[in-house]
């Protein structure tokens, strides 16, 4: 792979993730309806606004293709006018095409308007007067062409298989548990056996691991979120997606708890750690977690567990190690704290 001033070339016109075929042939059905239909409703110029009006507004979500259609909309109806009333004043030479586009720019910058809408308003001016006579008839038609073809683009991605985008949040929630049960364990194996240094370096890691994963959780069920608004196919996919942020609040503070924890062992950690018996009741409380955070994700879909919560009461210490009080002292707090989530998460579960 080349790359240019240190910029990677293919980045450039390349996308990470690949859109879905569905989501292609959607546009391309839009785009062929808006331009017969709008061929055929509003006679003259071949329908190019209809065109690119259909093309922009099938969007992945239909909260999105909704506001596309809105942004494309008053876009060409502001940059029509302004190109209009320039033409019909001064003709449709080159600078006045250019005047168009700029006026369109500070008009858009001016109301504050979003830079979609203001790079419409542009394209809109420079195509009214480059195309087209500077007539008052010329611009209705292309404003009247442009709706047409963002309504069409609009109800083609409500008829044909409107998306919805719960299944993926699905899996980064219950992604996040797994990882957030293993880790668990793993800090569970790190208590009750001597490790090296380097074995500490990489419990750390998993555990600071666990924010990202969280981030791209909370990103999934956003993007699923706006996929059911106006998505007459939501309603049977919002019980589903509020399971999946019960477990997501439930799981946020866990994680802070565990990088705490492990922070704790990672900083104060002695070879003589694996020997008080404290440390190894709070390594079995530890797998009791990551056995209830499994609990909770199977009782989130749907299923019923066979086994009850492992975590049934917190841990009592009566006399902390001279040695390690203050090691235990904060895992404890910390477990503590894991323990009235999860018996908060079985709670809303009874």
């Amino acid at each position: 792979m080349r790359s240019l001033g240190g910029v990677q070339v293919t980045a450039a016109f390349r996308a990470p993730k690949r859109s879905s075929l569905l989501q292609v042939v959607k546009s391309a059905v839009a785009t062929v309806a808006a331009w017969l239909v709008a061929g055929w409703v509003v006679q003259g110029p071949v329908p190019v606004f209809a065109a690119i009006a259909a093309l922009l507004v099938v969007q992945p979500s239909l909260n999105q293709s909704f506001a596309r259609a809105i942004e494309r909309s008053v876009g060409v109806i502001a940059g029509v006018v302004v190109a209009s009333l320039l033409g019909i004043a001064f003709g449709n030479g080159t600078w006045v095409i250019l005047t168009a586009a700029a006026a369109g720019l500070l008009l858009a910058w001016a109301a504050r308007m979003t830079p979609g809408t203001a790079n419409q308003m542009a394209i809109s001016g420079i195509l009214v007067l480059a195309l087209g006579p500077a007539t008052p008839g010329y611009a209705l038609d292309r404003v009247l062409e442009t709706l047409l073809g963002a309504a069409i683009g609009f109800v083609v991605n409500v008829a044909l298989v409107p998306p919805v985008a719960v299944a993926p949040a699905r899996a980064a929630v219950t992604a996040l548990g797994d990882e957030l049960a293993a880790s668990f364990r793993r800090l569970a194996d790190g208590l009750e056996t001597p490790r090296s240094r380097a074995d500490l370096e990489e419990l750390m890691l998993h555990a600071r691991l666990l924010r990202p994963m969280r981030d791209k959780a909370a990103a999934a069920l956003e993007t699923a979120q706006e996929s059911l608004t106006l998505n007459p196919r939501g309603g049977t996919h919002r019980a589903d997606l509020a399971a999946q942020q019960r477990l997501l609040e439930l799981y946020t503070p866990m994680i802070t708890q565990l990088i705490g924890m492990t922070r704790t062992v990672y900083d104060g950690y002695a070879p003589d750690l694996a020997e008080e018996p404290s440390v190894r009741a709070i390594a079995e409380q530890l797998r009791r977690a990551a056995h209830d955070v499994e609990l909770l994700d199977r009782v989130d879909e749907g299923s019923v567990p066979d086994e009850p919560p492992a975590l049934t009461t917190p841990l009592q210490i009566t006399q902390p190690s001279a040695t390690h009080w203050i090691l235990v002292g904060s895992l404890l707090e910390d477990l503590h704290r894991i323990h009235r989530g999860l018996q908060e998460g079985v709670d809303r579960t009874d």
